[in-house]
């Protein structure tokens, strides 16, 4: 019995260190990581958002931008931001529960966020939009056009996660923090200190066979979902991304908006040979755009691409296959030595379905 109770009081003070560390940890990001834009109450919940004002002589529609899981606004404003400034009204978001957005009610799922971001848009009289998705944030996109398409004037999938896939499985700590009890101990104490050594060597799966940005992690403060609140709402995003998209998918024949879909041939984050084919297919008169050699961050090794893609379906003549031919000369040497599980789709008739 000594035993047993000196085990408790064990595994209770690791826990109680561990939370320490979480907490201070987290106090550490916030500081190196402040807000960079402005906060207004979306339903309830404080959002945080970069408005950039379009020039006088600008030459584009408004632009919103949707970013990832496990990232935040930074993640698409720092290589895209230079490209379109000026030349667009732009909008980049915080999505719920990540970066400085708290999370609210109603946005446990890309529907509920589509709608507090098309509630920010109406703060800022923004009407219509080309809506740019990356990742997770795709599944936000499609959501957006088809609960408001009015409000939809061209969509951009980058490297998107929009269609069932095989087994519908997350990651093992996506599983354990989105738990209701289990999730919150694991996010309060062992989220942090374990995220924390792992982050670096998982961005660079995220960007292979591409090398990193340098100072990418500081840049696009990725880091700030290593926080407790953060991760946990983060592991509920990608858990609950097969239920929502089970159900979405077949209603992306109503999408009637110009949309391009760019994808890399190498992405080892989310099946491309599902989502962007099927994106492609679904969406009538998508076009695709397959960029070779290239991992998940077309937004950051190919930024001039996606610019020309929200051209392309604002109205502009742009040859994308050239363009995209530019980026795999470029890239076609990459190759980056790190263990990465490069998952496929087992089969093409699947990724017909």
């Amino acid at each position: 019995m000594n035993l047993l109770y000196a085990f408790a009081a064990f595994t209770l003070a690791l826990l109680l260190v561990l939370a320490g560390i979480t907490r201070i940890g987290s106090w550490l990001i916030e500081r190196r990581h402040p807000p960079v834009g402005s906060f207004t109450e979306i339903g309830g919940a404080r959002i945080h958002y970069v408005h950039v004002p379009a020039s006088p002589d600008a030459d584009l529609p408004p632009i919103v931008f949707i970013h990832g899981a496990s990232a935040n606004l930074n993640d698409q404003m720092v290589p895209l931001r230079p490209l379109l400034e000026g030349r667009a009204e732009l909008l980049f978001v915080d999505r719920p529960g990540h970066g400085w957005s708290e999370r609210g009610a109603g946005n446990e799922t890309p529907d509920g966020q589509a709608a507090t971001i098309a509630a920010l848009m109406d703060h800022l009289g923004i009407d219509r939009a080309v809506i740019v998705g990356h990742s997770f944030g795709g599944a936000v996109a499609a959501g957006f056009a088809l609960t408001r398409p009015e409000r939809t004037s061209g969509l951009v999938f980058v490297s998107a996660a929009t269609h069932p896939w095989p087994g519908g499985g997350t990651s093992w700590y996506y599983s354990i923090a989105a738990r209701p009890w289990l999730g919150r101990l694991f996010v309060e104490t062992i989220a942090n200190p374990a995220g924390s050594r792992r982050v670096a060597a998982a961005t660079e799966c995220v960007f292979a066979p591409n090398k990193v940005p340098d100072a990418y992690l500081q840049a696009a403060a990725i880091p700030l979902v290593l926080r407790p609140s953060a991760f946990r709402f983060n592991a509920v995003d990608v858990e609950g991304l097969y239920r929502h998209v089970s159900t979405a998918a077949p209603r992306y024949r109503e999408i009637a908006v110009p949309t391009v879909v760019i994808s890399g041939d190498r992405d080892t984050v989310v099946y491309e040979e599902i989502h962007s084919v099927g994106l492609a297919r679904d969406i009538p008169g998508a076009e695709l755009v397959w960029v070779r050699n290239l991992g998940h961050k077309p937004d950051w090794h190919a930024p001039e691409l996606v610019a020309a893609a929200i051209e392309k379906v604002a109205g502009r003549e742009r040859d994308l296959r050239a363009i995209a031919a530019l980026a795999e000369a470029r890239m076609a040497g990459d190759i980056l030595d790190v263990e990465c599980v490069d998952a496929k789709a087992p089969t093409k008739a699947f990724a017909a379905r």
